[in-house]
């Protein structure tokens, strides 16, 4: 198994978190927390200002306005409200040995043997600077900065064939750098077996809450949407950040390629020009059936290319999510 390339320093990239200063990562729905926080709670709970009372404030549901308190006072109070309480994010991320891809240079790419990941894919002026799992695990740390910060909870869960860690949820500052070095740690393992993982992540995952899933999805999409349905089954929000290489969705490759096939694929070497109108519409349809698949159920789909700066990714994303849960 390759050896982790990143430290818990390296992951934490003081840009990322410079361009996200002042996002937040809202629930969109009802979610369970431990404490009182930004987001909507399915506990109803009583003021201690008034007993069964509090003032009324502009927003407060008129449901749980007393009109009878009202006609007596000629004041509003409200009898009830939803209490607010802390998110709980459970970052989910691949650790699969295909996510260990990186692209090649431009120059690298005229050299007839390449390397290339288990599923392949206009070419590019410049090829990405990061694995696929380098970028997912600095994506993570960001993200877990990002809930840290907001004094919400968050968890940590990696797989490959089988969970490998699971990391318990929680809101402490300090939780930050055991999470980072789980992360760090994390390294290329075995073949992917996304959907069973994600049936066995929704009947061990507590609370619910936020399910960030990072990872390049290279399961059957059937058995990795049964799995995702059981994530909303258990009423979590689901975001599936997709992440890939740019040369898998591109297929740069001009001269006769040794594809070397990761997850013990073999290897295979062919004519790309033979391939590559083929191989764009196989992989293009692979990457709608999942996107489709996502909104069908509820939840959040986000293509993240490798090639692209983390920073505008996931700003991007948070920016689209809180205007429109506004």
């Amino acid at each position: 198994m390759p050896q982790p390339s990143a430290t818990p320093e390296r992951l934490v990239d003081p840009a990322v978190l410079a361009r996200m200063r002042g996002l937040r990562l809202r629930a969109e729905r009802i979610v369970e927390g431990f404490v009182s926080g930004l987001h909507r709670s399915p506990y109803q709970g009583f003021s201690n200002e008034f007993a069964e009372h509090r003032e009324y404030v502009p927003g407060d549901d008129l449901r749980y306005v007393d009109w009878r308190a009202f006609g007596k006072t000629d004041k509003v109070y409200v009898k009830r409200y939803e209490e607010e309480t802390n998110l709980i994010g459970y970052l989910v991320l691949d650790i699969s040995e295909s996510m260990t891809y990186r692209s090649e240079s431009t120059a690298a790419r005229s050299n007839p043997l390449v390397p290339i990941g288990r599923r392949s894919a206009n070419p590019l002026p410049e090829a990405a600077t990061m694995s696929k799992l380098e970028y997912a695990q600095t994506a993570a740390a960001a993200l877990a900065y990002l809930i840290l910060r907001q004094q919400d909870a968050v968890g940590l869960a990696t797989f490959d064939d089988r969970v490998r860690t699971l990391l318990r949820p929680s809101g402490s500052p300090s939780h930050l750098l055991p999470l980072l070095t789980t992360l760090a740690e994390a390294s290329g393992g075995e073949k992917t077996s996304a959907g069973p993982i994600f049936h066995e992540l929704a009947e061990r995952l507590g609370r619910r809450g936020v399910v960030i899933i990072l990872s390049d999805l290279f399961d059957d999409p059937d058995e990795l949407l049964a799995g995702l349905k059981h994530f909303r089954c258990r009423r979590h929000d689901v975001i599936v950040m997709h992440v890939l290489d740019p040369a898998e969705l591109d297929f740069p490759f001009e001269q006769p390629t040794l594809f070397k096939g990761l997850e013990r694929l073999g290897e295979l070497l062919v004519d790309p020009a033979r391939l590559r109108k083929a191989y764009r519409e196989e992989f293009a349809a692979f990457q709608q059936r999942v996107a489709s698949g996502c909104r069908t159920q509820g939840a959040d789909y986000v293509l993240m290319r490798t090639d692209r700066p983390l920073e505008a990714a996931l700003t991007a994303y948070l920016h689209h999510r809180q205007a429109r849960l506004h």
